[in-house]
């Protein structure tokens, strides 16, 4: 059986230490477009490691990049579960940062399946994964939801009714960020090197018509665009992002985030207007800080 629910759910957790330098987030904010206008807006504090300033959603690709050498093959490596792949959706993410994370650094992150629900037709599995700093205090906590096809119907629990969708009314901001043809090329340097991201063969046999960006990659886009857009490009005021992937980006497609205002930070919905306004990020809302 690909999914044991009592061997996934009962496991001990498991922990690694992660590395980081200044180069691997220099790569991370230039894998998200930042200067890519450099004679206009060259956006050093992303792009020099003078004074540079870490973009929060780093957290998902810290101990991944170039630091950390080749590392294993793409996949799915968790106690219980052994599932293809190409039967994997990145169906969600959620992250809390507990204060900045720094430009280079380590941290201790311990990973756990902290849930695993039972969606019929599918299994969703929920990781969640805690990172401590150096210094024994926490960094970040990430949860990350897997969409498993054809995992479920094993009789679990189909887990929570789905957060309430965007505000009723017109969005108080609304940011256009433009993707290029090369981007998902560029991000998964970061770590990500699922072939559905780069290989058309791969990516038809996972049912898409051409390679796709990764959703962290939609995520890193959102979670920039709110910096720059709405917090006066302080990166330290975005204490955590939840969202839902609804529809995968194609490269050179453009994010488009309406936001709205919302104690105690915002909620927000991303569109692609070239895939007819097709909803790309659902659910989502930001903690932010005063």
């Amino acid at each position: 059986m690909p999914i044991d629910p009592i061997a996934a759910l009962a496991a001990e957790p498991t922990s690694r230490e992660v590395r980081w330098t200044s180069r691997d987030v220099l790569l991370y904010h230039l894998s998200l477009g930042a200067g890519r206008h450099a004679a206009t807006g060259p956006e050093l504090g992303y792009t020099y490691e003078r004074d540079l300033r870490v973009l929060p959603t780093f957290a998902m690709v810290a101990g991944q990049g170039p630091s950390a050498g080749d590392g294993p093959a793409p996949g799915l490596s968790l106690p219980g579960i052994d599932v293809d792949l190409r039967r994997l959706l990145h169906a969600g993410q959620e992250l809390a940062v507990h204060r900045p994370i720094p430009p280079a650094g380590t941290a201790v992150v311990t990973s756990r399946v902290a849930e695993l629900w039972d969606k019929g037709k599918a299994a969703l599995i929920v990781q969640e994964q805690r990172a401590t700093g150096a210094d024994g205090d926490p960094l970040w906590t990430t949860t990350t939801r897997i969409w498993a096809r054809g995992e479920g119907g094993f009789g679990g629990d189909p887990g929570p009714a789905s957060p309430q969708p965007a505000p009723d009314r017109p969005a108080d901001l609304v940011l256009d960020t433009p993707t290029t043809a090369d981007q998902a090329l560029l991000y998964r340097l970061n770590g990500d090197l699922n072939p559905l991201h780069v290989d058309p063969e791969f990516a038809a046999a996972a049912g898409f018509d051409r390679p796709i960006l990764h959703g962290l990659a939609s995520y890193g886009l959102v979670a920039k665009a709110v910096v720059d857009g709405a917090l006066d490009g302080d990166v330290t005021r975005l204490a955590g992002l939840s969202v839902r992937f609804a529809r995968p980006v194609l490269p050179g497609g453009t994010i488009r985030t309406s936001l709205w205002w919302q104690d105690p930070g915002l909620a927000l919905v991303a569109t692609c207007p070239e895939q007819d306004d097709a909803p790309v990020l659902t659910h989502a809302t930001a903690t932010i800080r005063p």
